[in-house]
């Protein structure tokens, strides 16, 4: 049976790292990357959603890729999401991935067109077979991707070997349950909506990647060891802490990821700049929000940690 326990844990989603010209900056991803080792994670999950990937180039997905592995210098487990709107350069981040001893490659489906599913697995396959010696794992995410990953596609995915995983962030847990189910005891589960995470533990969740986890490690961690020892009444309560805390977030006008930079910055010191348009950078008006997270933060921290 395959060893699962080097993705079982918190895995933050790496958020993108830039200079004050928004170029992607080697030394502040470095930075974050040595502060997420301080901060007990298991792993990190480098250029998703959260790392803005859809916005960057491949040369800049690819420096940034490197610039965490050498500063995380074997203590974390590293995800290279590699997805790109077409299969050449999908399959190009996979081999780049592979070459620097990424743990895992993960894409999500092909996005705008609305694929078929025999090509929608023949893209995730060409991909898996530029880094044929690297876990692929899948990313449903079918509220923004367009595409979910159905069971008929689960289990012709399954065919693959190299298959090792699904990072699950679509919202009903029972997804998490069938993927489980189906995909056996060393067949990984990623929980992915940050605002259920004990849910998706409970039904059977073996790890968690998150694009929040970056503003409160501290909490979700707590979440996380507390679920394993079955204690999910004290879990539940900080995973309520959590969602008010998401809550106030997505109440800023700008981006998430601008008030998580920013709240970042304010918790650990760490300046790792702005979002890239189209996503909005912060306004006066979201000082209000930013403050009141960093003290909800800080105020659960003390209450649950």
């Amino acid at each position: 049976m395959k060893d699962i326990s080097k993705y079982q844990g918190i895995i933050p989603a790496f958020y993108a790292c830039y200079d004050e010209e928004g170029r992607i900056s080697e030394e502040r991803t470095k930075q974050w990357t040595k502060k997420l080792i301080e901060l007990g994670v298991k792993g990190v999950y480098v250029c998703g959603s959260s790392g803005e990937c859809i916005y960057q180039s491949k040369d800049e997905r690819k420096k940034t890729l490197e610039a965490v592995v050498e500063a995380a210098e074997g203590k974390l487990t590293i995800i290279a999401h590699v997805a790109c709107n077409n299969t050449a350069d999908s399959a190009e981040l996979a081999a780049h991935a592979e070459s620097l001893g990424v743990d895992a490659v993960a894409s999500i489906p092909p996005i705008y067109f609305h694929l078929p599913e025999y090509a929608i697995a023949q893209y995730w396959n060409d991909i898996s077979a530029a880094a044929p010696n690297t876990d692929f794992i899948i990313y449903n995410i079918p509220q923004l991707a367009g595409t979910a990953l159905t069971m008929p596609l689960f289990h012709e995915m399954r065919k693959n070997p190299r298959v090792a995983g699904v990072k699950n962030s679509s919202m009903p847990v029972q997804d998490i349950q069938m993927f489980k189910m189906y995909g056996g005891d060393d067949f990984v589960v990623f929980n992915g909506p940050d605002e259920q995470l004990v849910s998706g533990l409970a039904i059977g969740a073996d790890g968690a990647i998150g694009g929040t986890y970056g503003a409160m490690v501290e909490l979700y961690n707590k979440i996380f060891q507390l679920c394993r020892n079955n204690e999910y009444e004290k879990a539940r309560r900080i995973q309520y802490a959590c969602d008010a805390i998401i809550y106030e977030m997505c109440s800023a006008k700008g981006n998430m990821y601008a008030v998580i930079k920013e709240i970042i910055r304010r918790r650990y010191g760490i300046d790792l700049g702005d979002v890239r348009k189209p996503l909005f950078s912060l306004v006066p008006e979201d000082e209000v929000h930013i403050a009141k997270c960093v003290d909800m933060i800080q105020e659960a921290i003390a209450d649950y940690c």
